[in-house]
Order: structure tokens, then sequence, then C-alpha cells
């Protein structure tokens, strides 16, 4: 390429000059910047996403509605061991017609009147007593379910989140690429009308531009669903996200042996407490349902009063009385047609299907945490990875730009440095949001996710 075609690629002077690629991109650069920078002021973070979540997010007011549902089981279970208090009242008016050597007599009305008051506590139940246990642990299980609807509730906030940011980093790549792109097509066309190239350098660069709209489309699309993905968890879609600041460093996990991780998933997994106490309840159905054969004994009391008018015509008088009982009923079952015996069997066959739930709970616990740990691993890796292709990519780009001014490079080569430089970039800022949420999932693995967890995170964002 000629002297005269490098003044028209770096500034406004030559004949049939259309664009001004260094003052554009100046320009377009502190465009970028401004907005970025107002955006910035009033964008919303990780943090006040995850607290709108708390209050808007449909799936987490349903564990949190359940975890209080549950919390009456112990209440229910109870029950069973205090004393019940039962009223019982009658007030029946009769009236009376009587014939004597056919004659027809009215014999008048009576009222008859009975309450009875009984109490009755159960002495000795052990079907209620084991009931009153597994209470207990449907308690433990309601918050080990609800405690791991709010760990999940965190992962689903902060994937979203990085989601939106990973659409916007990739519509922003698209987009960087397209403008050069129509530089570079700007550049084809003058220089083919200069006769300093072929037809051949516009038509490569024509259809790189005309595949980068099409990449464009579908990157708007992309963000769109993920914006209503987040929408569906926060309940509105925020005007403005902070985005991962610029650079940042991120930490391997700590402790930094994969074992203690997978031993501490193992045992703290709110699935598998849960899978635990499910066991065990499972165990002592076992126990409450043998209680069919065992014989029962309550403690009765009651007191009963009775009332009646007189019947005039049969010279019946009124009368009243009042009764007082207390005792011991004990009640010894004999047969009930196999129905325990076979309520038996099944409590064991669940007991058993519990404890093979305990085991898968553990596998996939210790599995997630293996996952987890490895790709945060892996992702630092990545991240550095890509950090050095940037640079190579940006040298790499600046070398083919100059070589393309001398004429020792094509316009195909130009287009190929810009688009390995978007990809990289792209896949180094997804690479950074892969490796932040794989250490989210680390601590949710094994319980160890908190609220502090999402703010060190947030403090990454600007």
């Amino acid at each position: 390429m000629n002297r005269s075609s490098m003044n028209h690629f770096t500034s406004d002077r030559g004949p049939g000059a259309r664009l001004v690629p260094r003052r554009i991109a100046t320009l377009v650069c502190a465009a970028l910047l401004t907005a970025g920078l107002s955006a910035s002021a009033s964008a919303t973070d990780l943090l006040q996403t995850y607290q709108e979540a708390l209050q808007n997010d449909a799936q987490f007011a349903s564990a949190r509605a359940a975890q209080v549902a549950g919390e009456e089981k112990s209440v229910q279970g109870r029950a069973g061991l205090l004393p019940k208090v039962n009223f019982t009242g009658s007030d029946m008016r009769t009236t009376s017609d009587y014939s004597m050597n056919s004659v027809s007599m009215s014999g008048g009305n009576a009222f008859n009147s009975s309450y009875t008051l009984q109490l009755t506590q159960p002495l000795l139940h052990w079907e209620n007593w084991q009931q009153f246990e597994q209470s207990k642990l449907m308690v433990l299980a309601s918050d080990a379910q609800f405690a791991q609807a709010k760990l999940d509730l965190m992962l689903r906030v902060a994937q979203s989140y990085f989601d939106v940011l990973s659409a916007q980093d990739t519509l922003e790549s698209v987009q960087a690429n397209k403008t050069a792109i129509t530089e570079q097509l700007a550049i084809a066309k003058r220089n083919f009308e200069v006769g300093t190239t072929t037809i051949t350098d516009q038509h490569e660069t024509q259809a790189r531009y005309d595949l980068a709209v099409a990449q464009e489309f579908a990157a708007l699309n992309d963000l769109e669903i993920k914006r209503s993905v987040l929408q569906q968890i926060v309940g509105h879609v925020p005007a403005g996200l902070a985005a991962l600041q610029k650079g940042v460093q991120l930490s391997a996990p700590q402790p930094a042996v994969l074992s203690d991780w997978v031993s501490a998933a193992e045992v703290n997994n709110y699935n598998v407490v849960g899978a635990q106490v499910n066991q065990e309840i499972a165990r002592r159905s076992i126990s409450a349902n043998r209680a069919g054969h065992l014989p029962t004994l309550d403690l009765v009391a009651n007191a009963n009063r009775s009332n009646s008018s007189a019947v005039a015509i049969l010279n019946q008088p009124a009368f009243s009385q009042n009764s007082h009982a207390i005792g011991l009923q004990l009640n010894v079952p004999l047969f009930s047609g196999f129905a325990v015996t076979s309520k038996v069997r099944e409590a064991i066959a669940l007991e058993d299907k519990a404890g093979n739930d305990l085991e898968v709970a553990k596998r996939s616990a210790a599995l997630a945490a293996r996952q987890a740990f490895l790709g945060v691993n892996s992702g630092l890796a990545q991240v550095k990875a890509y950090e050095a292709a940037e640079i190579s990519s940006q040298s790499a780009l600046a070398s083919n730009v100059l070589g393309y001014q001398v004429g020792v490079r094509i316009n195909i080569d130009v287009l190929n440095a810009q688009q390995q430089l978007y990809t990289t970039q792209q896949n180094l800022a997804k690479a950074r949001y892969d490796t932040l949420m794989n250490g989210l999932r680390l601590k949710a693995a094994s319980a160890a996710l908190k609220e502090d967890d999402l703010a060190q995170v947030n403090a990454l964002l600007h």
C-alpha cells in the first residue's frame, strides 16, 4: 500500500475520504466511557439484586411458607401426649298423648337434658411418643430444606446476574467488531475506487459485515432472554447492573485441598442433613407402626349432669342427677386383619429407601464439591491464559493494521485479527464469571455460603 493509502487510514486528508478511523474510535471510546460512568452511578449491584430477590422471588417465598408450615409439626406431634377434653350435651323435648277408655288425653311435655364433660390423658401410647419424636425431626427437615432454598437463591441470583453481564459483554464486543468492520469496509470501498485494491477485499469485508449484523441480532436476543430470567427472580429488570472491574484478580479456594471440601460437603450439605433426618423419621415410623400390637392406657375422668321435667298425667316427678367418674382405661389390640403387620413391612421398606436417598445425597454433594473445586482452579488457569492471549491479540491486531498500511497484509488479515481479539475478550470475561460462580457453588456444596461471600464478590464490581 502506498503512502497515500496510509494517510487515508490515519487522517482525514486525501480525496474521497469517508471515515476518520482514529477520530471515530476516540469519539466512540469517549461515548462508551461516559455512558459507562453514568450507568455505573445508578447501577444495581449483586447484593442489591439479592436483597430484592429475597422479597420478590416466588420460589423462595414458597420455601419460606413451607418452613412456616413445617414448624407446626412439633405442635401437632406434642398434641398426642397432652390431655383431651370433650364436652357433649343434649336438650330434648318430649310430647306425649294417651288413650284411656276410648278417651284420648294429652300427656303434656317433658324436657330432658344431659351434659357430660370428659378428660382423657394418655398414659401409655408408644405410637404417640414416636410421632412426637418424628414431629421434632420434621421441623429439622423443613429447616434444612429452607436453608438449602436460601443457598439456591444466592446461586440463582448470582448466575442470572453474571449471565446478563456476559450477554452485555458479548453484545458490546459484537457491536465493537461491527464498528471496526464498518470502517474496514469503507476503506476497502475507497481503495477499490482509487484502484489500490481489488474487489475481493470489498467482498470479504462485506461478508464479515453481514455476519456481524446477524451476530448483533443474536446477541440482542440473548441479552433479552437473560434479562427475562433475572426478572423472573427479582420481579423486575434493573435499569443497569454493576459490571466486573477490569483486570480484577481472582483468588484460589481456601483450603486448597479437594478432599477437605468433599468431606465437608458429605457432612454439612443441607440436602445430606435433610436426608439424614428423613432416614431417622423413617426409622421411627417402624417403631410407631409396631406399636399397633401394644396395649394403650388412658386416664379417663368425666362429670355428668342430667335433668328431667315432670309429666303430670303419669305422675312422673322432675329429677336432677349429677355424677362423677375417674379411672383407667386399658385397650389391648388382638387382631386387626394383618393391617399392623403390613404397615410395619411398609415402614421397613421406606426406611431402606431413606438410607439409599441419603447415600445419593452424599454422592451428589461430593460430586458438586469436586466439580466446583476443579472449576475454580481450571477457571483461574483459563483467566491467566486469556489475559496473555488478550495482550497477544492486541499486538497481533496492531501488527496487522500496520502491515495493511504498508501493503504486506491484506484486509482479511486485519478482520481476522480483530475477530480474534474480540473473541478472546469475550472468553476472558466469561472465564472470570464462571470462576466466580464455581467459587460460590463450592461453598454452597459444603453449606458454607453466606451473604458475606456475596459481599466479597460484590466488592469486585463497580
